[in-house]
């Protein structure tokens, strides 16, 4: 599967800028098991715009 990812091929660019931007969410997304980050990876594939992705995160926030 051939896929555009950054940061060691694993994260897809406009998931981990929104990471980036969202302190509780990539303190969040680290402590994750490699099943649900691959879930929210997944996932991040039906966002279509930014906006979208800003609210993508933020639930990866919300969760703890």
């Amino acid at each position: 599967m051939d896929r555009n990812y950054i940061n060691c091929g694993e994260i897809p660019l406009g998931l981990s800028m929104a990471l980036a931007q969202n302190l509780k969410a990539m303190e969040n997304f680290s402590v994750m098991k490699q099943e649900e980050k691959d879930r929210i990876i997944n996932g991040c594939h039906n966002v279509n715009s930014k906006e979208e992705m800003q609210e993508y995160v933020q639930k990866i926030a919300d969760v703890f």
